[in-house]
């Protein structure tokens, strides 16, 4: 019966997967970020009586299984991956706006949060706090998909990818504190106060002292191995073991997973790594988090239908007013005195704040007699599903209006000229290859030709005029097509090795110098 057990959740966990991927492909295909249509495809199956799915459904909505796929199996894999691939250098240069939103911000919010949740919708002391942790946690995953789709600068993904990062683990810490500790706190006063101080300051050490400890030893052990599948093993003994290391010593396991995951991409990579041994981490580590972030949104969907809202829509309405307040506040108010950040970037910042699973698997793990429960459910898992999809779809054509994602200059110019080079070159060979089937002469062929031509060369002498007058557009078609050549000599390598033609010793040796040069290539881009 066990093994059977087993079987049954190994099929519906399939069936998730199989779910998920195909909803992601298709918004893929479409240029759409993925996550706001798991969300919404999500809710609509949960809505939507299908027999078949009715066990996967029960399965994936039970409070146990959600939190410990969410917190346990997926946290630590997703934060170790963004982090394994910031830069300190990145970091460095965007330290003031991204501490200030992750302290600074993430405590206006809470307090914000946390007292208009206890005069405006009455909760109780202990719940009105949850509450303000569980909103003051970001998720950047939907927006930073967004952001790749429609070339938003760099430096503004970072400072939204390192407010979120940090300030995961300080929501919760809060969280914690607020939902066991804080009627106890509050009942010994000023001492209570102190006491509840030193213990958020001990979580957060802990945290940064167990994740630095990790980082630093496992960085130093890839300095002895020089086997990239062995490293790849490594890095998911340091995500996981940081995490569940730092939570047995009650410490921040978010925080430990961010330093640890820091210290090994950054100083680990520098002095144990091989180009290709970064690169082959970081592809595997994509394909993880792919398939974690796309199963976690299809599971935020599924589990946001189980809540009945029906009688809340005052209370969820000020709700989501609230938060989106504070958030105004945390943004603009922690940025104030911070240079160098455009208006228009505060804007999006403050809309793209989003809240997402992180928050729906910290309330799911409330303990059932905890007071007020009920509630937050309702409101945090409202508020989530508002973000997600209202702020989510939204985020674009905000981008847009505000001009953040404008192209370099000449960058418009470039691409219609490319574009246009294209259509007469394909217009050549279509020509070249239906002739004969429509018994077209050579004198009427020719003469199409060769005004497609002549259209041709006029478009490469504007193509040349341009990267005269733009050297960083010709250094980006420069770079393009030497990583198409040599992911072609990766491939051919390979025949050779399958052919029998070269041994597997020279095939490796030949495809790390190919991979080497590919990751010099997307470093110098």
């Amino acid at each position: 019966m066990y093994d059977l057990d087993l079987h049954h959740i190994f099929q519906l966990g399939l069936i998730l997967v199989m779910i998920a991927a195909g909803i992601t492909a298709i918004a893929k295909k479409f240029k759409q970020p993925y996550p706001i249509a798991l969300v919404i495809v999500g809710a609509i199956i949960g809505l939507v009586n299908i027999p078949v799915l009715e066990p996967l459904k029960d399965f994936i909505t039970e409070g146990e299984v959600f939190n410990f796929v969410i917190i346990t199996l997926f946290l630590p894999a997703l934060l170790g991956e963004a982090a394994l691939k910031l830069p300190f250098s990145h970091l460095n240069e965007n330290k003031k706006p991204i501490l200030a939103l992750a302290f600074a911000g993430t405590f206006l919010s809470f307090l914000i949060i946390g007292f208009s949740s206890l005069w405006l919708l009455g909760l109780s002391i202990p719940a009105a706090f949850v509450f303000a942790a569980l909103m003051s946690a970001t998720d950047p995953v939907s927006v930073l998909s967004i952001f790749k789709s429609v070339g938003v600068k760099k430096r503004l993904s970072t400072v939204i990818e390192g407010e979120s990062l940090f300030n995961d683990g300080l929501a919760v810490v809060l969280f914690n504190i607020s939902a066991f500790s804080l009627i106890s706190y509050l009942d010994m006063g000023i001492i209570g106060a102190g006491h509840g101080v030193w213990e958020f300051i001990k979580v957060i050490s802990l945290g940064l002292l167990i994740g630095g400890l990790l980082g630093y030893g496992f960085s130093r052990l890839t300095r002895y191995f020089d086997d990239y599948p062995l490293e790849i093993i490594f890095s998911i003994i340091l995500f996981y073991g940081a995490f569940l290391l730092a939570e047995s010593f009650e410490a921040s396991g978010v925080i430990a997973v961010v330093v640890a995951a820091l210290i090994f991409g950054n100083y680990g990579s520098k002095i144990g790594m091989s180009p290709a041994t970064k690169l082959n981490i970081s592809n595997f580590w994509d394909v993880v988090t792919l398939l974690a972030n796309s199963l976690v949104f299809l599971m935020v969907g599924l589990e946001i239908t189980r809540i009945n809202v029906a009688e809340h829509w005052g209370l969820i309405f000020t709700a989501i007013l609230i938060v989106l307040i504070a958030r105004s506040f945390a943004v603009y108010g922690s940025l104030l005195f911070i240079k160098n950040i455009p208006l228009s970037w505060k804007h999006i910042l403050n809309w793209g704040g989003l809240k997402g699973s992180l928050s729906i698997a910290l309330v799911l793990s409330l303990p059932r007699d905890f007071d007020g429960r009920e509630e937050i459910l309702i409101l945090a898992f409202s508020v989530v599903l508002f973000s997600l999809v209202v702020q989510g779809l939204s985020i674009k054509p905000l981008i847009t209006w505000l001009g953040v994602n404008k192209k370099e200059e000449g960058y418009q110019e470039y691409e219609t000229l490319i574009a246009r080079a294209h259509r007469y070159e394909t217009g050549i060979e279509e020509i070249n290859k239906v002739k004969k089937n429509l018994f077209i002469t050579e004198l009427v062929s020719e003469s199409v030709v060769d005004e497609y031509k002549k259209q041709r060369t006029k478009l490469h002498n504007d193509i040349n005029a341009l990267f005269h007058k733009h050297p960083d557009l010709r250094k980006k078609q420069e770079i393009a097509l030497l990583k198409h050549s040599l992911y072609a000599q990766h491939e051919a390598v390979g025949h050779l090795l399958k052919e029998d033609i070269i041994s597997s010793e020279v095939a490796q040796q030949e495809q790390d110098l190919i991979t080497n040069k590919i990751v010099e290539l997307e470093e110098e881009s």
